[in-house]
């Protein structure tokens, strides 16, 4: 069993990293790789279900609705949830938000077991599916404080993928488990996984009392505007991820009804975003995180305007195709501002102390601090876009007929995000220094 506290963690010392600092470092990362894996996998998992509810009537609006509900709360929840791991410790908190995940797994269950189950029950059943999305806050604001800066990148990046590949595998489990078992299953299938992920957290984590931390003194960074840009630029990003790859089965539904039997092939575009995750990440420790987004953001939109194209032309393949192209920008792009966050808050924080002073390990480990406040609060907001993709394709999809609306606003705001892009992070860079040496 690990060590439940660790009181000495200093990652950029490269004597401590490389004497032990590395393997416990990874250790923990392995097990909330697994524990936020499974959360996605719940968060997401009305995604397929909505598509299976066809003896319920339901209209497109309405199943839109219920794969929205779990957006928006799991949203709303990664802001209390980004505290968590500070206040209570990492392992701790990993314990508690993997066991939370079994309510939404028994209550789907409930929902689809009674064919008399009302349209509302099934929206706050949905909901609490929202649980899940919460560990996504709480997982990398703990794993930011285990590894040195100049490989959080690519860990951060492995975190982030290894939860997000949960979107793609239960769209592919599911429908094999479903047309096994029953749509019950769906929920039910979870419950030893969770299981096992909370015990994994409980013996093999530990808690860092470096990353120990007051709510309010977090809470700081909400006033710096750094945090909102951010926050804006991670709604095109993140936002559009979830947004997407939990639309995609309900679009190939009402758009292709003719391909409703391919509706399957849809765990492959949050698999390609999750897997090219770690590039992004990896791109940006190399080449600077807001060089990769400005590109990205210009390539989402010329993927966004693809789509639009196959669904005007009717034609399958090529929206099919685009899709795939869109995922995996938003998962480039995930990496990249992803990369940015941590970048920003320590050199701001380290800003004119020189290097190797008692001063500048104060300010690094207050700059970490903040950085792991900041990934929690920047990834609530930015979650909020996969609450706004649903409800624009199914408002779109209910006043046209078509997707092609929702699909012309979501290209112009990532035109807008690469514009803030340059603006804050690129044209001002030379300006400032602290974000020029920081490689933002």
């Amino acid at each position: 069993m690990a060590k439940r506290w660790i009181s000495e963690w200093r990652p950029d010392d490269p004597d401590f990293w490389e004497a032990g600092g590395r393997r416990v470092a990874r250790r923990n990362l392995i097990f909330s790789i697994f524990a936020e894996h499974l959360g996605f996998t719940l968060w997401t998992v009305w995604s397929i279900v909505a598509v299976q509810l066809g003896t319920y009537e339901f209209s497109t609006d309405q199943l839109f609705w219920i794969v929205s509900l779990p957006n928006l709360v799991g949203s709303a929840l990664r802001i209390p949830y980004t505290f968590g791991p500070a206040r209570f410790g990492g392992r701790n908190f990993t314990v508690f938000s993997a066991l939370m995940l079994i309510i939404p797994a028994v209550l789907l269950a409930v929902a689809v077991g009674d064919p008399d189950t009302p349209y509302w029950m099934f929206l706050l059943i949905a909901a609490t599916a929202g649980l899940g999305g919460g560990n996504f806050a709480s997982s990398m604001a703990n794993i930011t404080h285990f590894y040195p800066q100049s490989r959080q990148g690519t860990a951060l990046g492995l975190n982030a993928a290894g939860g997000n590949i949960g979107v793609s595998s239960v769209q592919l489990v599911m429908p094999l488990v479903i047309g096994t078992f029953g749509l019950a299953a769906a929920g039910l299938f979870w419950i030893p996984f969770i299981v096992a992920a909370a015990a994994g957290a409980f013996f093999f984590m530990n808690n860092l009392t470096s990353a120990k931390a007051n709510p309010a003194d977090q809470l700081r960074v909400a006033g710096r505007a750094q945090t909102w840009i951010m926050a804006v630029l991670y709604i095109g990003t993140f936002g559009s991820f979830i947004g997407y790859s939990t639309a995609l089965p309900l679009l190939i539904k009402s758009q292709f009804p003719e391909q409703t039997s391919l509706v399957w092939l849809a765990f492959l575009g949050p698999l390609l975003g999750s897997l090219i995750r770690p590039v992004g990440g990896w791109l940006s420790d190399r080449l600077g995180g807001a060089r990769v987004t400005l590109v990205n953001f210009a390539a989402m939109a010329g993927a966004a305007a693809l789509v639009w194209q196959g669904l005007a032309q009717h034609g399958f393949a090529l929206f099919f195709v685009a899709y795939m192209l869109l995922v995996a920008t938003t998962g480039i792009g995930n990496g990249s501002t992803y990369r940015m966050i941590p970048a920003i808050f320590r050199a701001r924080a380290v800003a004119g102390i020189a290097l190797g002073t008692a001063a500048y390990d104060t300010a690094l480990a207050a700059g970490r601090r903040d950085s792991s406040a900041a990934v929690g609060i920047i990834s609530a907001i930015g979650a909020f876009g996969g609450f706004f993709i649903n409800r624009g394709f199914g408002s779109s999809i209910a006043a046209t007929g078509g997707a092609g609306a929702a699909l012309a606003a979501f290209a112009g705001f990532y035109v807008m995000c690469a514009l803030l892009t340059w603006a804050c992070y690129l044209r001002t860079a030379g300006s400032v220094p602290s974000l020029a040496a920081a490689r933002v």
